[in-house]
């Protein structure tokens, strides 16, 4: 790719090509809608139907969580070997988006589970095109500037965490306070507008992109000298086993779900359940393939090969762990996080959260203005659709802000009745239950009323009648509900208004997820300057790092919930621990993520880029599902032991590998033939 051929070097924004920003906000885009619907999805599965939820028991939930990020990052293969073969990266990405699009249209529709389970389908097929090829083709533009390379990637990166924290922030808050339809429809909304921003720039990048990518058989040798590599077409035996692979690991990805769900086993024979044998022997299968096709590649190739067999490795661990996020992380701080602040602390509170959300938005916008300022004329269209992007942004933030102030806590009363019983051995025992519009009282109840408090916009007064539901059923977690929603759900609950408290307010559990991308956004810069100074790591002990901070964030978690009861379903522990947790996670994120991309990007030949980073997120999908079925164990494991020795897992875990990647760091070394 030349200069003269496309647009791309020829305008500046803070130093790097306005073409990159044209990019950076098409993933933010992407990555808005993903996250925002990532943030919603176990909680709109675990929350009541009262609420609109679908009450779905944790293991079902994190099991369909689970398998639905799996997938996202399986389909990449696919995706990135059509692009290679017959779309080209460009053609790729926008069919992609437009696939997307539609899922997320159908997953606004959250009440008919067709359309769930046909929008994160389609979400599936979607990312499958859109991911590995929007990367390799910013790999394809800096094919002549590897120089350039890490510093692009890293705005990129920055791009992705900005839709992030954007997605979490306003889908999770209108998810919550709206409606699931509202945060389900809003990732559409922008998933679409990402999309007309990116097609109507097409001409900053030239040709780059718009073909399948030539097949380049040369490789740089350990002396810089370029050399014609050996050739290593699939063999009949290699496609066989791929068939097998792909089928049968799609299988057990699926099964999982359908199996909790719908209790329908696809692996069960004969009465037996033969899923743990399936996924091992595929494991096996999957690793006699790989392990066959790179000892037929060159030397040099297939060590680079090996090298990025065994990052991958690394990540799997990694992900497994960090993924625990949008898991059983959502699920403490739901559960077991005290989010309800009162006085001079909720006051604290929205000023600091007002801060946070302005100043990165603000950041962001003034990037806008800077590459409108360079593109605007030539390409007007986009560049108004990506203003409207930031209008409708700056609209959402405001009406949040300002919800966020005029939130009001009251204390109500509501009925009850207590029933008596005899154990085997003899001990009385007394139940409180909770008296709904469909509650029959038992003539021996004892008829009383509980104390609960509720938040609201409406400004009730005292001795108001409202409606509530019992978001957990379990009689600590109580939802207003309006009237004209209220006649149409059996297990409304009448309640009393009693006292409003001022300047209180609960905390969203979404609202922890945006820590992760808000400390990405401050951290990035630093960690940046950090790999480009004399102390700069190698990749062995960037792992290594990442997986150490991981074990810390982890170990805050523990300790934080070291006074849980063994079984406990809720408790309210310190929101400070969730902070540390997330802080030092992105720390360990910063070490493996983009670096790993980075490094994926140097290793392979440029004719296998699309593929081998579909590759990579297959690493990344078994490490999520690792995540799901691992995050699916916290009922059981804290019914056995309790919720700190779930989290202490987590912590042992990434300190092995850490310690394995520290050791592996000479053959590392030796594997990368100088790439740094």
């Amino acid at each position: 790719m030349s200069n003269s051929s496309n647009d791309f070097f020829k305008t500046q924004v803070l130093g790097h090509p306005a073409g990159l920003f044209v990019l950076f906000f098409t993933e933010m885009w992407e990555r808005f809608s993903f996250y925002g619907m990532r943030a919603l999805l176990v909680l709109f599965l675990v929350s009541s139907f009262g609420i609109g939820g679908w009450d779905w028991p944790r293991e079902n939930a994190l099991a369909l969580y689970g398998t639905y990020i799996a997938m996202l990052y399986l389909t990449p293969i696919i995706g990135g070997y059509l692009a290679d073969r017959f779309l080209g990266n460009r053609r790729a990405v926008i069919l992609g988006a437009i696939i997307m699009t539609f899922g997320h249209a159908s997953m606004a529709i959250e009440s008919n589970p067709i359309f769930l389970y046909l929008g994160l389908l389609l979400l599936i097929i979607g990312t499958g095109f859109f991911k590995p090829n929007m990367i390799s083709f910013l790999s394809i533009l800096y094919k002549d500037f590897p120089e350039k390379k890490d510093g692009a990637f890293t705005i990129f990166y920055m791009g992705v965490n900005a839709g992030a924290f954007l997605g979490i922030m306003l889908c999770g808050y209108l998810g919550e306070v709206l409606g699931w339809s509202w945060g389900f429809g809003l990732a559409g909304i922008f998933m679409l507008l990402g999309l007309f921003q990116f097609v109507l720039a097409q001409k900053i990048f030239g040709d780059a992109g718009t073909t399948p990518n030539i097949i380049n058989k040369t490789i740089e040798a350990d002396n810089h000298v370029i050399i014609e590599d050996k050739s290593n077409p699939f063999t009949l035996v290699d496609k066989i086993l791929v068939i097998i692979v792909a089928v049968f690991g799609l299988i057990w990805v699926i099964n999982d779900p359908l199996q909790k769900v719908q209790k329908f086993n696809m692996l069960s024979i004969g009465g037996e359940d033969y899923s743990g044998h399936t996924i091992i022997i595929t494991l096996c299968l999957f690793l006699f393939l790989l392990g066959s096709r790179i000892v037929r590649y060159s030397k040099i190739t297939r060590d680079k090969m090996i090298a990025v067999v065994i990052f991958a490795f690394f990540i799997i661990f990694f992900w497994a762990s960090f993924e625990q996020a949008g898991g059983s992380m959502s699920i403490f701080a739901k559960d077991y996080t005290n989010r309800i602040l009162s006085g001079n602390s909720a006051l604290i509170f929205n000023i600091v959260d007002v801060i946070i959300t302005v100043v990165p938005i603000g950041i962001i916008t003034y990037v806008l203005f800077l590459l409108l300022k360079q593109t605007f004329k030539q390409y007007i269209y986009s560049s108004l659709i990506l203003g409207f992007s930031f209008i409708l942004i700056w609209g959402l933030i405001t009406f949040k802000v300002y919800n966020n102030f005029n939130t009001y806590s009251y204390e109500i009363n509501y009925p009850t009745y207590q029933v008596s019983s005899v154990g085997d051995g003899g001990e009385e025992t007394t139940k409180t239950i909770v008296v709904t519009a469909s509650t029959p009282i038992p003539e021996n109840a004892i008829v009383g009323q509980q104390t609960t408090i509720i938040r609201s916009t409406n400004n009730f007064i005292l001795n108001d009648k409202i409606s509530i539901i019992d978001i957990d059923k379990k009689g600590e977690n109580f939802k207003y509900i309006p009237n004209e929603k209220a006649e149409n759900i059996p297990t409304k609950i009448s309640a009393t208004i009693v006292k409003k408290r001022e300047n209180e307010i609960q905390i969203p559990a979404t609202w922890f997820l945006i820590l992760n991308s808000l400390f990405i956004i401050s951290l990035a810069p630093l960690f940046s300057k950090w790999w480009e100074s004399k102390y700069n790591p190698n990749p062995a002990y960037k792992y290594a790092i990442g997986l150490f901070f991981l074990a810390i964030g982890f170990s805050f978690l523990a300790y934080g919930a070291s006074g849980i009861m063994q079984g406990a379903k809720t408790a309210a522990v310190s929101m400070v621990w969730l902070i540390f947790a997330y802080l030092f996670h992105t720390m360990g994120e910063l070490c493996v993520s983009p670096v790993g991309l980075s490094y994926v990007s140097k290793l392979v030949p440029p004719r296998m880029i699309a593929f081998m980073f579909g590759v990579w997120y297959l690493a990344l999908a078994i490490g999520n599902k690792t995540s799901g079925k691992m995050g699916g164990m916290i009922d059981e494991i804290t019914t056995k032991y309790d919720i700190s020795t779930f989290f202490l897992i987590f912590t042992i875990v990434p300190i092995i590998i850490g310690i394995i990647a520290l050791l592996l760091n000479p053959v590392l070394k030796k594997l990368m033939h100088g790439v740094k």
